[in-house]
């Protein structure tokens, strides 16, 4: 990932309601939402809504999927690992230990593992 795709994620992220839309599909896993699911479950009105799933797909961090007349966002896992490749490269002291990898569904996992 090079520095300028670095910058539009984190700006993209760096914003209350379209942070709270990436942490409702990152939960929801590869399936996501329809966008009428999303506006009702966050409370964000459908032009504002559309607005913030434009940035965020700029971004790379979603992806659309049609699917009769309903339009699906998804996280894009494979985006937000390279992020967090590149964070942890190019941020991480020598000698720190910090290597987290993003995957669809990896809390409900770990809960399922733990039960």
């Amino acid at each position: 990932m090079k520095q300028p795709d670095v910058i539009l994620a984190l700006a993209a992220l760096a914003q209350d309601s379209r942070l709270a839309i990436y942490r409702l599909l990152v939960k929801r896993g590869p399936e996501g939402h329809a966008a009428g699911e999303i506006s009702e479950r966050l409370k964000i009105a459908g032009p504002s809504l559309s607005f913030h799933l434009k940035e965020l797909a700029r971004a790379g961090l979603v992806t659309a999927r049609k699917d009769g007349r309903f339009i699906y966002y998804s996280a894009h896992f494979e985006r937000m690992n390279a992020l967090v490749g590149y964070l942890t490269e190019n941020c991480c002291s020598q000698g720190a230990v910090c290597a987290p990898v993003c995957e669809p569904n990896n809390n409900i996992e770990r809960k399922r593992k733990s039960a």
